[in-house]
């Protein structure tokens, strides 16, 4: 191959791994605080019903305690308010200890007896994320827990009629699903808390039951309905996000939380976690953990289970949610909205339950009071206790301002701005609180009040009075608004960063926002550089720049201090596709500072986010890659009777205009009324596209405007996935290659192209034994064994073709000093076995074969690959049954065995034999290519078909 060749994949390896770098380390560092237990933890698995258990026998239900509170409880005589936690994929059940830890140090230091209960699950550490055959399984389970956790408390004077649940990762998804089964109670549940739950879409589909349309005859999945029978149909993600879309009235007093982990959690990425619900559904939150007051840190996939300042926000939440009187959680829905908003919303000092007070009245002399007419005060507390009150008129402000924003730091007042209503001289006598509005951030409180909404306040109060003798700094300005907001057009995403968009700020107030002009779709990514400069730093409060999304709960901030140097990443976990709105930088500023605000784009964070959204679509574009160079080499044999090399073959299979012009095409089509109605009068599948917009339903992408971009996008996944497949394969020949040099003296030395070939009878005595052992045990063990029997074939091709060159090497090649020939010394070379005479062409038909049947083996890896997740659920199971049920890969795996294992056997000259067949099959293979870049990016699992089809139409060409 040339080398420019080589150049081009390895520049597409070099950005797949710049992606890939950006993705897995391109954020902050973990700022979580640990969670320690302050005894050895305890969990006593709670006897479960005889027929639950010989029904799940692989599951369990546990309560967590330590220290004095464990043995207390080992009678099961519970009094406390139960919660149970759902551990995720791969997950244990032991990954409660950090809410319970927590749970029981609050209850020590709380009055009246009021404490927490919490449960938890063993789902025996399934791989649900990738496995949806038991997700069905595990929410029939959490029921039936849900029931034996009630009965636990069937003696207490006040027994709890719901169960909180707190669900991690797969664990969130399970606790929707509960609303769907048809004899669930819906008061059986008043809330739910899910840390980075996928409720949005799956993170991956490698099987039908994650995302549904599948029937199984399952006794387990019948109900009885009217006196029939009705199988329940798997849809596991379809059904739960349209359930809980519809907006059903018994979910209207069930309230949920969902907390996303933000761009650590390079697993669930954050935009997976909103919920699907209605518009006008008060009652279900999304939020992202650097959004939650108090908290302000990002999370990966595990650690949002045990950091500190979240399980803290969490269990001052719950404990907020407790009744006094009953000591169990709240059926109040307003309580329970109002407690979360507090917790991880806004976090005014307003605390949730409070009733505000209507009018407030001060009393003091008029030497406390002091009217400020300045446009700005700063008050620094002194350290001995004082009563201070600023008042601030209205009258002279209202024409030329439009705001007034104030901040502190470290007051303890919970009220201090307050809206005069009634004056004495200089002393407000009446006046009614205006800190309900108070926000907090992560060095001081903010509270920003528009004047048009105080028509009937004369004058604005602050309270800066200190009783406690605590140090603390106020200040305050009046603003305007159009002069504050400054609109900042950003860089073209394929700028490179080569352009920026510079922005001065010279003003002297504390508080600018820059609207960051199209800042609205996932796969822009900027550096945001914040340069301050300030002649006099002291007693000034630190910087603040939070970054805001009007669309969705996913505010970051930055902390800076005075004068610094500040970079921001400037990404996005919800896109916006209508263009209505755009993202927010907004700086809370020290005054009489100069501030240089810089954008430019950057291309590694660029990739990194087309990696974290579009990152498991990859696979389709390496299949797509492989059967076209698999295309290339039957073509070559058509033509020539020999096939190209696997690399060779890999190299000039990128196309992309072949895939993208027919993918275009059908998109454009779609967004025709008349089409998508024949489309859909077809019956044919709805058309996948890569999930790049905030649609409920990702399937239906294609047919909205203003997707040419994801067009681009898919451009790039296919250079990307074209250089997996190149150094995919190129690693896989060299192992090989290496492996047969391991296995050599196990074998005969053979100069067949035969080798490794099978028999008829014992072809058909594999299928059948590979088709029984699917059946009977796993479909995906099938797989991997056909795929074994064909690695084995390539073996022996390699062990062949090194036997051929060695002895064609010893053959000598020119007259000898004796005067032979080397035709003379050639033709005394035989085979024992009797196999032909060694020649060039015996060992360029050897090579050929090798080539094709390297190309058979990589392709065989995608589908072994895809139900691999199956398999290893299989395995750990085994104990429990030998068979998978349900299984996702039977039946449909048999054509993939059938066609495998006749695979086997075939060569060049078979398929050059077969002219009209191989050139049906080299033509079929392209639509082929085509159809899966439209159906399969968010169906991985139909990868598997394809690849059946294409397998099966070449075995046919073999054979016919």
């Amino acid at each position: 191959m040339r080398p420019a060749v080589y150049v081009l994949y390895t520049c597409a390896l070099a950005l797949l791994l710049t992606g890939l770098r950006e993705l897995l380390f391109g954020f902050e560092e973990n700022r979580c605080s640990m969670t320690y237990m302050f005894e050895q933890p305890e969990y006593r698995r709670i006897q479960l019903p005889r027929r639950v258990a010989r029904q799940y026998p692989a599951y369990g239900l546990y309560l967590y305690g330590e220290g004095l509170y464990a043995q207390e409880t080992r009678g099961l005589k519970l009094t406390g308010a139960p919660v149970l936690f759902l551990p995720g994929n791969a997950g244990s059940y032991k990954q409660a200890r950090s809410l319970g830890s927590v749970a029981l140090r609050k209850a020590e230091n709380l009055d009246g007896g009021v404490h927490m209960n919490v449960f938890t699950i063993d789902f025996n550490e399934e791989l649900v994320a990738l496995y949806g055959g038991s997700l069905l399984r595990q929410t029939r389970f959490l029921h039936e827990s849900i029931r034996v956790i009630l009965r636990l408390y069937k003696n207490c004077l006040d027994p709890p009629s719901s169960v909180v649940l707190v669900g991690h990762s797969m664990g969130g998804v399970v606790a929707r699903a509960l609303f769907t089964l048809p004899r669930f109670n819906p008061r059986l549940v008043s809330l739910i808390l899910t840390q980075a739950s996928p409720h949005h879409a799956p993170v991956i589909s490698l099987d039908p039951y994650i995302l549904g349309g599948v029937f199984t005859p399952d006794k387990m999945d019948q109900t009885e309905e009217k006196g029939k029978l009705v199988r329940i149909k798997h849809e596991f993600y379809s059904s739960v996000r349209q359930h809980w879309a519809a907006g059903a009235e018994d979910l209207r007093n069930v309230t949920v939380l969902s907390v996303g982990g933000g761009y650590r959690d390079y697993q669930v990425r954050s935009g997976l976690t909103a919920l699907s619900c209605s518009s006008d559904d008060r009652n279900k939150l999304s939020v992202v953990v650097t959004a939650v007051p108090r908290t302000w840190v990002s999370t990966d996939h595990l650690s949002i289970v045990w950091c500190k300042e979240l399980v803290l926000a969490t269990v001052r939440a719950f404990f907020d949610l407790i009744e006094p009187e009953t000591q169990q959680f709240t059926e109040d829905v307003e309580k329970r909205i109002s407690v979360l908003s507090y917790h991880f919303i806004h976090h005014p000092v307003q605390l949730p339950g409070d009733q505000p007070k209507t009018l407030v009245s001060f009393t003091g002399t008029a030497e406390v009071w002091s009217e400020v007419n300045t446009l700005r005060v700063f008050y620094s507390a002194p350290k001995e206790a004082t009563v201070k009150y600023f008042l601030f008129a209205l009258s002279s402000r209202r024409k030329a301002y439009t705001h007034f924003y104030c901040r502190s730091s470290n007051m303890e007042m919970s009220s201090w701005l307050f809206g005069c209503t009634q004056m004495n001289g200089l002393i407000c006598v009446q006046a009614v609180d205006l800190s309900g509005r108070t926000e907090l951030l992560p060095a001081y409180k903010v509270l920003t009040v528009k004047l048009d909404d105080l028509s009937t306040i004369s004058h604005l109060v602050i309270d800066a009075s200190n009783p406690s003798a605590r140090q603390f700094i106020v200040e305050c300005e009046w603003q305007r608004e159009k002069s504050l907001t400054v609109p900042v057009p950003v860089p073209h995403v394929l700028s490179f960063g080569l352009t920026s968009s510079d922005v001065m700020i010279k003003t002297s107030g504390l508080l600018h926002t820059l609207q960051l002009q199209h800042f609205h779709q996932v796969y822009q990514a900027f550096r945001i550089t914040v340069i301050s400069h300030c002649k006099a730093t002291k007693d000034r409060l630190p910087n603040i720049y939070r970054t805001k999304v009007p669309w969705f709960r996913e505010d970051s901030f930055v902390t800076a201090g005075i004068p610094s140097v500040t970079e921001i990443s400037g990404m996005l976990h919800m896109p916006r596709h209508d263009n209505t709105s755009s993202a927010l930088l907004q700086l809370h500023t020290a005054p009489n500072c100069q501030y240089k605000v810089s954008l430019r784009t950057s291309f590694p964070k660029v990739l990194g986010q087309i990696l974290r959204f579009c990152g498991p679509v990859l696979p389709v574009y390496v299949a797509v890659v492989l059967l076209l160079a698999l295309r290339r080499q039957l073509c070559s044999v058509l033509l020539t009777g020999h096939t190209v090399g696997m690399r060779e073959a890999v190299a000039k299979a990128l196309q992309p205009h072949k895939l993208e012009l027919p993918v275009l095409l059908l998109h454009l089509l779609l967004r025709q009324s008349w089409f998508q109605e024949g489309w859909s009068t077809l019956g044919l599948p709805t058309v996948d596209a890569l999930p790049l917009t905030p649609i409920e339903d990702l399937s239906q992408h294609a047919a909205v405007p203003g997707q040419d971009w994801s067009h681009l996008v898919s451009l790039l996944l296919c250079v990307l996935g074209a250089a997996v497949a190149f150094w995919g394969t190129t690693v896989l020949s060299v192992s090989l290659r290496m492996m047969s040099f391991i296995l050599a003296p196990l074998h005969r030395p053979s100069i067949s192209r035969h080798c490794g070939t099978l028999q008829l009878s014992l072809q058909i005595l594999l299928i059948l034994s590979l088709i029984v052992l699917g059946g009977v045990t796993c479909g995906a063990l099938s797989v991997t064994a056909s795929f074994l029997l064909h690695l084995y074939r390539v073996l022996r091709l390699h062990m062949t073709e090194r036997s051929l060159s060695h002895m064609l090497n010893l053959a000598p090649q020119k007259t000898s000093e004796n005067g032979f020939s080397s035709s003379d010394g050639q033709s005394k070379l035989k085979e024992c076995n009797g196999s032909s005479l060694l020649s060039e062409s015996l060992l360029q038909d050897v090579r050929d074969d090798l080539q094709l049947h390297l190309s058979l083996s990589t392709l065989l890896t995608l589908p072994m690959m895809l139900s691999a997740p199956s398999l290893i659920y299989w395995s750990r199971n085994l104990r429990y049954s030998v068979h998978l049920h349900p299984d996702p890969w039977w039946p449909h795996m048999v054509p993939l065995l059938i066609a495998s294992v006749l695979l086997i056997n075939c060569n060049t000259l078979t398929l050059s034999l077969s002219k009209l067949m191989l050139a049906l099959t080299s033509r079929l293979l392209l639509p082929l290519c085509v159809a899966m870049v439209t159906f399969s990016p968010l169906h991985l699992y139909r990868i598997f078909h394809f690849l059946t089809a294409a397998l099966t139409l070449l075995a046919t060409s073999c054979y016919l």
